[in-house]
């Protein structure tokens, strides 16, 4: 039990307590600390009332100043969105070969396009737009395009997408698999592949392979084997290869053919973004001027690229 009782060398009153002869005084609390104590109750309370605090079944009290950090978020975002809209409408108005003869709206859509690209590229296409080598998804850098590499034929990808099944004007292009439907055997694909390294060096020349791939594969390749822009064929004979250009790797590609997929964009972003989009992928470094492939226009169907 408590032992109260009046310390002679103080003339303060102990709590009662002893810790191996040790008592506590029970001194009055500091004033400025129960000052301190008090303000900070008073506050609590004004702050329950003018700020959201109480939580509810569905949201916290309003308060009466009415605000909140969402609120304030919304005000600022659409006060970032008033100040860029008119950049967005002048892109979006502005057909996409076009914006690179005004400097400034160019500047402006490469800004917008990178901080775009970080968002809904990047994860495939990488932070730079290099990709990997092998992983399937182009490198946006080099001169290595499928279905275009200008500004306008960037767009149209961009737009449709390649095999994506929500656009009926997505790029589609299909290789058979050779190996696994039984079109060709085993070591019919195994020389295919061998003469497919060799027209880009890699390995000696196969008169089998050759003789196969003049049968089946021409259509879309090209004697040459340099690839068809109309029907998305990639060129072999260069050294760029999404799916990689070791031999098992192109053996497993004519055996079984590979059909990446991009989504399309439009009806996800809208019309300046994906405009800003395909100026930044353009700028990138590998994008072909607007002129130099007028000749030459893509067909609507797809490509992911494959050996």
């Amino acid at each position: 039990m408590a032992n109260k009782r009046i310390d002679e060398p103080t003339g303060i009153e102990t709590v009662g307590h002893e810790w191996d002869g040790i008592e506590e005084l029970n001194n009055p609390l500091p004033r400025w600390w129960v000052i301190s104590f008090y303000l900070t109750i008073i506050f609590s309370i004004g702050y329950i009332v003018v700020y959201p605090a109480i939580p509810m079944l569905s949201k916290a009290t309003d308060g009466l100043w009415g605000w909140s950090s969402r609120g304030q978020l919304a005000d600022e975002t659409a006060r970032a969105e008033a100040a860029r809209k008119p950049v967005l409408d002048a892109i979006a108005a502005t057909p996409v070969e076009q914006i690179a003869s005004d400097p400034k709206l160019l500047a402006q859509a490469k800004a917008g396009g990178s901080a775009a690209f970080k968002q809904n590229c990047a994860q495939c296409h990488g932070s730079g737009g290099k990709s990997m080598p092998g992983n399937g998804y182009p490198n946006l850098t080099d001169t290595d395009w499928l279905w275009g590499g200008n500004v306008k034929d960037i767009e149209l990808t961009l737009v449709n997408g390649i095999r994506s099944p929500d656009h009926a004007a997505t790029r589609t292009s299909l290789m058979p698999s050779f190996g696994k439907d039984g079109i060709l055997t085993g070591a019919q694909v195994n020389d295919v592949a061998a003469h497919v390294l060799s027209l880009s060096g890699k390995g000696p020349a196969n008169a089998a392979g050759a003789a196969l791939f003049a049968a089946n594969c021409v259509a879309c390749h090209g004697a040459d084997g340099k690839g068809l822009r109309q029907f998305g064929a990639p060129n072999l004979t260069d050294q760029v290869w999404l799916y990689g250009g070791e031999k098992a790797q192109v053996v497993a590609s004519i055996h079984k053919a590979r059909a990446g997929v991009m989504p399309g964009w439009s009806g996800k972003l809208d019309t300046a973004t994906i405009k800003m989009l395909a100026v930044y992928v353009h700028s990138l470094g590998g994008g072909e001027d607007f002129t130099e492939a007028a000749a030459n226009p893509p067909a609507n169907g797809t490509g992911n690229a494959q050996p």
